[in-house]
């Protein structure tokens, strides 16, 4: 499986962007994509993750309410939309998949073995 993410950029704190992420290969089975971000400094940390057979959807405490992950299956494409953006969202975020999800795992990075190329977003204040 191989993953092109795009679609990040600089936007104004109150902004929104959204991210693609597209996958080609194998996304049968128990596929799930995820999106993961990493600021200067930090360790890349969990925002979203979705099952796509069924589209159970898990998400981090910093992402709810304000984050939506979707996938199109014909598309074979995941996306993030991310409203309300603030300063503290601006991070590289990369995108993540599995054919072996399971419920329990899917905020975490471990569980996937496939990742994409990052793309930077930037959220002025």
């Amino acid at each position: 499986v191989q993953l092109q993410a795009s679609g990040g950029g600089l936007e104004q704190a109150g902004g929104s962007l959204r991210l693609s992420c597209a996958a080609s290969g194998r996304t049968a089975g128990s596929f799930a994509t995820s999106w993961f971000r990493q600021a200067p400094g930090k360790e890349r940390e969990f925002v979203a993750a979705i099952k796509w057979s069924g589209g159970s959807t898990v998400y981090a405490d910093s992402a709810k309410g304000r984050f939506t992950i979707s996938r199109d299956n014909a598309k074979k494409t995941a996306y993030l939309q991310m409203n309300s953006l603030k300063p503290e969202d601006t991070a590289v975020y990369y995108c993540a998949a599995s054919n072996t999800i399971i419920t329990s795992t899917m905020g975490t990075k471990s569980a996937y073995a496939y990742w994409g190329q990052g793309t930077l977003v930037t959220v002025s204040s």
